[in-house]
């Protein structure tokens, strides 16, 4: 394959990126698929105290203890009860001084997307009194909307500092 050909190819990839979609009721969220370390079948975590009810407690994953973060609540949609589908996403999150393992709670892992900027919408104004900062863009894929989260956002400040130096020193 000559340069020229390569270079065209690279132009048309160079703004689709990857996305793991996951049900959260009725509604498809989506995280770029790059943060994802793994996802697992949901299983009891090891509660905490002290800390806030979105944080469900933590999980041992071969040999890091990592927070699991229920996303409905984080977002503030209502509870539901685990079923055989509810798996828990393990993501790389950025904070403002390093990179955490967070795990999210979610219905149902749905598929991976390739999706192309020119197919995500801005996030529509809501007003000044929704905080809508955590949300990427909206994509339709397959007549379905899909809210893509920019997930450094979402959970940079979910787990209090004091709580994520303990579990960082374990």
């Amino acid at each position: 394959m000559d340069a020229a050909h390569t270079k065209n190819i690279d132009s048309l990839t160079d703004h689709v990126n990857q996305y793991l979609t996951f049900m959260l009721g009725n509604e498809e969220y989506g995280v770029e698929i790059l943060r994802v370390q793994e996802v697992k079948g949901w299983e009891a975590v090891r509660s905490i105290p002290n800390l806030p009810s979105y944080i469900k407690g933590v999980i041992n994953l071969r040999g890091q203890v990592i927070p699991i973060i229920c996303l409905r609540e984080r977002l503030g949609m209502p509870l539901n009860s685990k079923t055989g589908t509810t798996v828990v996403i393990v993501l790389r999150v950025q904070t403002e001084t390093d990179q955490s393992i967070i795990g999210i709670v979610a219905d149902a892992v749905s598929e991976v997307y390739n999706i192309e900027e020119s197919m995500m919408q801005p996030t529509p104004n809501l007003g000044s009194g929704v905080d809508v900062s955590f949300i990427r863009a909206v994509a339709t894929m397959n007549e379905k909307m899909v809210v893509l989260l920019e997930i450094d956002k979402l959970l940079q400040n979910a787990v209090p500092a004091a709580t994520q130096q303990a579990l960082n020193a374990k």
